[in-house]
């Protein structure tokens, strides 16, 4: 069955000290479009989550943002820059000299300066890290799948009643196409006989009645159609990816519905091309938004 490209899934892991939420929001795209939120220690992880994700979906804008929280005490160090504390100090004890105060100079003075110590993270463990993140990734990207395809199910049910209509206008056009043609031969031998009165050779009117109903033949268009018809609806209910192939085959429609609306050149007909095009254009609208 057809999946939507609309989709939005939330979930949080947990393993030893540490916990990942991870949080997937899908949309409309042509191709597929990875967008990867991780904290700055966790960068080396894109590369694993674009990986998953890609496996699972071939179009649609996807945001996955991921967030940690690690419970347990991590293991920073603090580092004193001794050069910068002693320059400060040295600096701290001119200025006291230069404005005559003996207020004396305080350590609180010299720390006030955010260089002079540095909190340094330790590395992360990155497979570690991978082990939650990835627990997360995947229950959060079921929640998008089955959402899609919920949307997906719903995009088919309307896109198999708008298809029967068009095939229902399709037969109209079959069963209306030879009284066209014999309405035609029948306005020309009128105007043939309006314009020579000492009547007309039958062969050369046989002859001209078979060219006008060439021109207008449009069984071939209507071949087509319901080719293009029928691989529409087994698409529909394929599971495979569809999107770019259904909108193709409405393109294809588009083209052949525009030939019988010239070629017949019959007001009911051009009634049935102009409702089968706004059809399609209903159809191409639903399209948009499937996988």
């Amino acid at each position: 069955m057809l999946r939507s490209m609309t989709g939005y899934g939330r979930a949080v892991a947990s393993v030893g000290d540490r916990t990942a939420t991870v949080e997937v929001r899908s949309v409309n795209h042509r191709y597929l479009d990875l967008v990867v939120r991780l904290p700055r220690s966790l960068g080396g992880l894109e590369e694993r989550v674009r990986s998953t994700v890609q496996q699972r979906f071939e179009r649609g804008r996807i945001e996955i943002a991921v967030t940690v929280e690690e419970h347990g005490a991590a293991d920073r160090r603090v580092e004193i820059d001794r050069g910068l504390l002693l320059a400060l100090r040295a600096a701290l004890e001119e200025a006291r000299a230069a404005l005559g105060t003996a207020e004396p100079v305080t350590l609180s003075h010299v720390l006030s300066v955010p260089e002079v110590l540095r909190v340094e993270e330790p590395a992360p463990d990155l497979d570690a890290w991978w082990g939650v993140v990835s627990q997360a990734l995947g229950q959060a990207l079921e929640s998008v799948v089955a959402m899609r395809a919920r949307e997906g199910q719903a995009l088919a049910a309307d896109i198999l009643h708008r298809l029967g209509r068009l095939e229902e206008l399709a037969q109209q056009v079959r069963e209306r196409a030879p009284a066209v043609v014999q309405e035609a031969a029948a306005r020309l031998s009128q105007r043939l006989a309006e314009l020579l009165p000492q009547g007309v050779d039958p062969q050369r009117l046989a002859q001209e009645v078979a060219i006008m109903a060439d021109r207008c033949d449009i069984s071939e268009e209507l071949a087509r159609i319901g080719s293009h018809l029928r691989q529409l609806r087994d698409l529909a209910a394929d599971a495979a990816p569809a999107g770019r192939k259904m909108d193709f085959l409405l393109q294809e429609l588009n083209r052949e519905w525009n030939t019988i609306g010239s070629k017949a050149a019959d007001a009911r007909i051009s009634q049935w091309v102009v409702e089968a095009k706004a059809e399609l254009e209903k159809i191409r609208e639903q399209v948009q938004n499937i996988e």
